[in-house]
């Protein structure tokens, strides 16, 4: 009887990761079990020095193991333009694209008048102050091509157009309603080269 209940607090606590139905969580829960002890211990330590050890990047609010974070303090990197994404993961596939060679900003969301997630819930104002301070030339805006995605493009728009800076959109080789992070890489390069004015 035990047993069984430890499995199905397993099984709830895996149901509470991003995308992970029952049946999933079922799947996950018995190959875990099936793992050898070593491997099962790797994931937990890693789990657990992840926790410790990863921070938000101050300037862009990315995550990773350094503050100010790699790209923010990477001399290489083109000073004057900066991109707007939701997540940490919508970054990472950018930058994997390798067209984009500028900053970035992770604005940490969307606004979403249905979820009533409005301007103060997002790092809205953060933005603006760092837009305020640095000098940057053009903003990329690269937030999904969903109805909540959208809403926010327009609205950061109109807000950094009245700052004198140029605003572009990623082109529209995504599809409709993707998220970034799924896209592949050269849909990526292709938006970020196709990108246009707002």
């Amino acid at each position: 009887m035990k047993k069984k209940y430890l499995i199905e607090n397993m099984i709830k606590s895996i149901k509470k990761l991003p995308n992970i139905g029952p049946k999933m969580a079922e799947r996950l829960c018995y190959h875990i079990l099936k793992m050898k002890q070593t491997d099962v211990d790797e994931l937990l330590d890693s789990i657990k020095k992840a926790r410790i050890m990863i921070k938000k990047c101050s300037i862009c609010y990315d995550i990773g193991e350094y503050n100010p974070c790699l790209i923010c303090s990477d001399p290489n990197r083109v000073k004057n333009i900066l991109c707007i994404v939701e997540t940490p993961q919508d970054l990472i596939a950018i930058n994997k694209s390798k067209e984009y060679n500028g900053l970035y900003f992770v604005i940490g969301g969307v606004l979403s008048p249905l979820n009533s997630i409005g301007p103060n819930d997002i790092k809205i104002n953060n933005l603006i102050k760092r837009l305020e301070s640095d000098s940057i030339d053009e903003v990329i805006i690269a937030t999904d091509t969903n109805s909540d995605g959208e809403i926010t493009a327009s609205y950061l728009a109109s807000i950094i157009k009245k700052m004198n800076i140029k605003v572009t959109r990623l082109g529209y080789g995504l599809p409709a309603g993707g998220d970034i992070e799924y896209i592949d890489e050269l849909t990526i390069s292709r938006a970020i080269c196709n990108r246009k004015e707002m």
